[in-house]
Parts: C-alpha cells; sequence; structure tokens
C-alpha cells in the first residue's frame, strides 16, 4: 500500500495541469520532446521540467528510437496502488484541450509513419479517428440500402429522426409518440415523405391490431417506462409472424441527477431482464448484451437487443 508521504507526492505531481495533460497524451502516443512541444505549443524548457519530474516519479519512462527519446506513459510499471487513480483520470477527464492534443498527436505520429498511409497510422484504433466521410452515419446509410423494412412502428419515436433514416426502405413506416409536439415536429420533418403514419399513443396499449408489423423498434423508449416488461408485451403483440423487434435501452447505472434531466423514469436494464422480459413474450432473442459505452462522463452503456416472432 502507499505510505501518506508517497501518496502525497503523486497526488501533488498530477495536480499540476500541465503534468497531468502530459500524461493524458503521453498515454496515448509516445513522443520526442520536439513533437510534446509542436502539440501542446509549449515552450521546450517547461516541457523538458515537467518531463524531469515525472520520470523521477516513475510515472514517464523514454526510450531511444532512430536516434531520438521518445517519452511515453506505461501504466504496467508504475506501483499496483497507483493504477486505480491513472484509471480513473484516464476514463474520467474530458477536456476540449486534451482532444485537441490527441488529435494533433495522432497528425504527427500519421507524418512520421513509416508505413506512410492514414490507414496503416491508425490500424488497430480506426474507429477512433475521423477522416472526411468515415462516419458512423456514412456507414448505417449504406448498410441501410442492403435491408429493406415492410411495415414498421417506431414506438416512442420523437420527431421522427429513425423515420427519416428508414422510411425510403420501409413499405409503411409509423411514427408512435405519447406526445403531440413530438409528433408534430415529426410531421414537419417528413412532410416530403408520403409513407410515413403518426399516431399519438401509449407504448403500453398500442392502438393497432395484433401482428400487423414486420419490424418494430424501440429505441431508447424504455427508459421512460414504468412498466417495461408491459411495453415489450405489446410491442410484441403487434409484430407479424416472421417480424423483428429491436430494442436499445441504456444499461442499470447509478446517474439518476442526470438522466432526471431528460424525463426518465427507470435507472436502466440489465441484459438478462431484457431477455428474459422478450422471451416472456413468446420471442426468439436473437441477441442480447451490452453493446457499447459513451466516451464521455458519466460513461452510459447501451444494450441492444433483437428478437423475432415464430
Amino acid at each position: 500500500m502507499l505510505d501518506l508521504d508517497h501518496s502525497a507526492q503523486l497526488l501533488r505531481l498530477v495536480a499540476e495541469p500541465t503534468r497531468l495533460r502530459l500524461l493524458l497524451l503521453l498515454g496515448e502516443e509516445a513522443l520526442s520532446v520536439a513533437e510534446i512541444t509542436a502539440v501542446t505549443q509549449l515552450t521546450q524548457s517547461r516541457i523538458s521540467t515537467h518531463l524531469a519530474r515525472l520520470r523521477e516519479a516513475g510515472l514517464v519512462s523514454d526510450e531511444r528510437i532512430q536516434g531520438s527519446a521518445r517519452y511515453r506513459v506505461a501504466p504496467a510499471d508504475w506501483p499496483s496502488d497507483f493504477a486505480p487513480l491513472w484509471t480513473l483520470l484516464s476514463e474520467r477527464v474530458d477536456d476540449d484541450q486534451i482532444a485537441r492534443d490527441r488529435e494533433r498527436a495522432e497528425e504527427i505520429v500519421r507524418r512520421r509513419s513509416h508505413a506512410g498511409g492514414w490507414a496503416e497510422s491508425v490500424a488497430g484504433r480506426m474507429e477512433r479517428q475521423y477522416s472526411p466521410g468515415r462516419t458512423w452515419e456514412a456507414m448505417s446509410r449504406s448498410v441501410i440500402e442492403c435491408v429493406r423494412f415492410g411495415q414498421v412502428l417506431d414506438i416512442g419515436s420523437g420527431d421522427g429522426v429513425l423515420a427519416e433514416l428508414l422510411c425510403e426502405r420501409s413499405a409503411r413506416f409509423t411514427c408512435l409518440d405519447l406526445s403531440p409536439a413530438v409528433i408534430e415536429a415529426a410531421r414537419r420533418r417528413l412532410a416530403d415523405q408520403p409513407n410515413v403514419d403518426y399516431r399519438i399513443g401509449d407504448m403500453h396499449a398500442l392502438p393497432f391490431a395484433s401482428t400487423v408489423f414486420d419490424s418494430v423498434f424501440m429505441l431508447h423508449a424504455l427508459s421512460y417506462s414504468a412498466a417495461p416488461r408491459a411495453a415489450l408485451a405489446e410491442a410484441a403483440r403487434v409484430l407479424a409472424p416472421g417480424g423483428r423487434l429491436v430494442v436499445a435501452t441504456i444499461a442499470e447505472h447509478e446517474h439518476a441527477a442526470t438522466v432526471a434531466a431528460y424525463d426518465h423514469v427507470n435507472l436502466g436494464f440489465r441484459p438478462e431482464q431484457i431477455g428474459d422480459w422478450l422471451e416472456a413474450t413468446g420471442l426468439v432473442v436473437d441477441a442480447c448484451a451490452v453493446r457499447a459505452r459513451e466516451r464521455h462522463p458519466p460513461y452510459f452503456r447501451l444494450i441492444t437487443a433483437s428478437a423475432t416472432k415464430r
């Protein structure tokens, strides 16, 4: 365990903004002093002074590559008792300056890459890098071109964002929401789409006959349900044989104050809960798991699930 003096020394080191900035930068890339200067726009003497302090404490190490020293953060070499603090800092610090530093560092690494190309320089972490036109939206729109959704119901549709994305690949797309205001906004958004319908209704008592939709989406709707099992049962009821229900919702969390601002009525779910409820409706669960974690505090995790009606 760390003693009091050692703990205080480490905390003083990382409490200085420039040293913390360097640690977070070097946790991403190994850089020379000249490269760090180009990234941070700080003077070389200032950087060298802080690096010396961090090296002395064992928080930064260096290695000579092609005649120059490159500095890096190697948490695996740190005292194990300090690792939890580093995990907290590296995952929780969310700052525009840090983001700009990392972007500049990536450009420097790309330029000096022996492989020469952008793709080779970011191999293994490509999903975190920007390149023109390479976005999640572009990928989604490309994949959607391969799918036809038939008769679609979007439960908790909001102002029609999903309808805008999918309606051209649907025989007919129905937006359902409890709020007249957001349904009206959806009408305005999709005024030029002739195959979109709009209904005001409750997800727990859907105003539709049974077995009429080929695809049913519940994207983030369950956060607004005090009776999520009943809402899923209603979604299953209106699904046609062979149809698919797709659910996306936040995983169980403890951030009540954060979600209260968005009118959520629960604190998320466990994947096994969602899976059990879907099976209880008679659907066959194809997949149900935590699929993503947000990159910004408080790092909500996203459950996605899909199930098919026999």
